[in-house]
């Protein structure tokens, strides 16, 4: 396994990390135990998870996979083994206290609460904003419509609710997910000019059909030491081939909650997964494992966020670290992404 630094911390996180929203939903809670004693055991010690998981997110679901995190914890006493991320979710669901805006000091502190209790543990290591209170682009949302009157906890307000519970011992660090440039921006200029919690990380989607994070985070990212942890490395699978000729394996994301994913519904997508598998066969690679590793490579990544529902898939997925991508693939990948860019925005 290869290790990288968390931010400016002195944690050194593995740049496999483990995906958790499926279980709880897709997979049982005694799956989810053989997955985290399989990627702890190959040296995966970052963990990711969220209080809205599992997904797809709804009330009844709500916490499930924090639980299931939890009873493995209690279960194996391996806490200090993992170094654990879970988020506190942004505003829109009405279950999810209310639905209102989330970053407020009291339904943050529902919320860290909540999470420690399901989690079975008094502190975690890497605490994330979900998506923005702010109205801005996120999840594959085109085309930006400006609100001077939306209400939301301005950044300032965030990061002293932030650094209340970091003072409390409750998290350790902050981060990211969902975010714009400009967005982690000013993160990173309000903790600078008043002492504030940093963020270390920024929670992005990013893989070989969505390259769009290194149009204007990537360059913050290296300079700012606030890396990249790539959520949908395999683009819910589609990097696998599993999807390949319109098939729709049982059980798989597509099959199970198709309607959820509509950022992959784009006209050249399959295209450019034909491309992108060719590549891999004509080399010997197995796509999933490219895919992967064409992430884990990149300067402004921290680590690649894998979701497996089955034994196989982990397996397969934590492996990648092993694959060397030689220059020639990596320029062929480009030209790919020069015919059909960003499919998948």
């Amino acid at each position: 396994m290869n290790y990288r630094k968390l931010g400016n911390t002195d944690l050194k996180v593995s740049t496999i990390c483990l995906g958790t929203m499926t279980w709880g939903e897709q997979n049982t809670e005694n799956e989810g135990f053989e997955q985290m004693n399989f990627a702890l055991d190959n040296g995966v010690n970052f963990w990711d998870t969220a209080e809205i998981y599992s997904i797809p997110p709804k009330a009844e679901t709500f916490g499930n996979t924090e639980t299931i995190i939890g009873n493995w914890f209690n279960q194996t006493k391996k806490r200090n083994k993992v170094i654990l991320a879970t988020k506190v979710a942004g505003p829109s669901r009405a279950y999810i206290r209310g639905g209102e805006n989330q970053f407020g000091i009291k339904n943050m502190s529902e919320a860290i609460e909540g999470s420690l209790k399901r989690l079975q543990t008094d502190y975690i290591d890497l605490y994330q904003l979900h998506w923005p209170e702010r109205k801005t682009n996120m999840f594959g949302r085109l085309g930006y419509e400006h609100d001077d009157n939306e209400d939301w906890n301005k950044f300032e307000e965030v990061l002293e609710n932030l650094q209340k519970f970091i003072k409390d011992g409750k998290i350790r660090y902050v981060g990211l997910s969902n975010e714009t440039p400009w967005g982690a921006s000013k993160f990173l200029q309000i903790s600078k000019e008043r002492n504030l919690p940093r963020m270390m990380s920024v929670q992005n989607p990013y893989n070989l059909l969505n390259r769009t994070y290194e149009i204007g985070l990537a360059e913050i990212s290296i300079r700012e030491q606030i890396g990249l942890l790539a959520y949908s490395p395999l683009a819910i699978g589609f990097l696998t081939g599993k999807y390949r000729n319109n098939e729709r394996p049982k059980k798989s994301r597509l099959a199970v909650d198709g309607d959820f994913w509509t950022r992959y519904n784009k006209p050249n997508t399959e295209k450019a997964v034909e491309a992108y598998y060719k590549i891999a066969k004509k080399n010997n690679l197995d796509l999933a494992q490219m895919s992967l590793k064409f992430c884990e490579i990149q300067p402004f990544v921290t680590s690649v966020i894998i979701g497996a529902t089955k034994m196989d898939q982990l397996k397969t997925d934590i492996e990648s670290v092993n694959v060397k991508l030689e220059d020639e693939i990596i320029n062929e990948i480009n030209e790919i992404q020069k015919i059909y860019p960003n499919p998948c925005p």
